[in-house]
């Protein structure tokens, strides 16, 4: 062991300096307690470096744990909008399709028949209207017919002459009116008549 007095070389396990009589162990002493705070300094920056690596993969999982809050929220957010906005869709197409009108046609309102003479009133509502009348006549009789006259004006019927071959006759008139309408059906000598009405909705 070296004396740090002199510098002369000792052996191993001496206390005193062979050359000056200086003690050995305070060199020994400063070596150790050297060797000491080295290691307490090394373990200080070991458990430092630890525990900055800890905190390093706490926030890391924190931060993944957070955007994939985010990511299923906004997955979340993005089926109720998409449910929503399939919801929102649905009466608003339904809207469309009703406010287009979409399949408009006549719709018979009321069907009259009957044979021989005689009249009968009808009242009919307001709209798009349309009426078929038909009527088969009695044999020899020139008077004949079947009239529909309507108290706006609108009228329509058939009748035969004393030449007219005995057959079915067919007529028909729409018109449209913003008020209910009151029609008289007019039938003399026949053997069957029918009149419809219809209303285009």
């Amino acid at each position: 062991m070296k004396c740090e007095n002199c510098g002369f070389e000792n052996k191993d396990d001496a206390k005193f300096c062979t050359k000056c009589g200086s003690s050995l162990n305070v060199a020994v002493n400063a070596n150790t307690s050297q060797n000491s705070n080295s290691m307490k300094y090394i373990i200080i920056a070991l458990i430092i470096i630890i525990l900055l690596l800890v905190g390093i993969l706490a926030y890391s999982s924190l931060a993944t744990n957070s955007n994939d809050d985010k990511v299923e929220e906004k997955n979340v957010t993005s089926e109720v909008d998409s449910s929503q906005e399939s919801s929102d869709e649905s009466p608003s197409t339904k809207t469309v399709s009703s406010q287009s009108s979409p399949s408009k046609s006549w719709v018979a309102i009321g069907t009259y028949s009957g044979s021989g003479s005689g009249s009968k009133v009808i009242e009919v509502p307001a709209g798009e209207i349309r009426v078929d009348l038909s009527a088969y006549p009695i044999k020899n009789y020139a008077t004949n017919h079947l009239y529909v006259t309507g108290s706006n004006g609108q009228s329509g019927g058939v009748d035969w002459g004393s030449t007219s071959a005995v057959e079915t006759r067919s007529d028909s008139f729409s018109f449209t009116s913003s008020s209910p309408q009151t029609f008289t059906i007019d039938y003399y000598e026949t053997v069957s008549w029918e009149v419809t009405f219809y209303r285009y909705q």
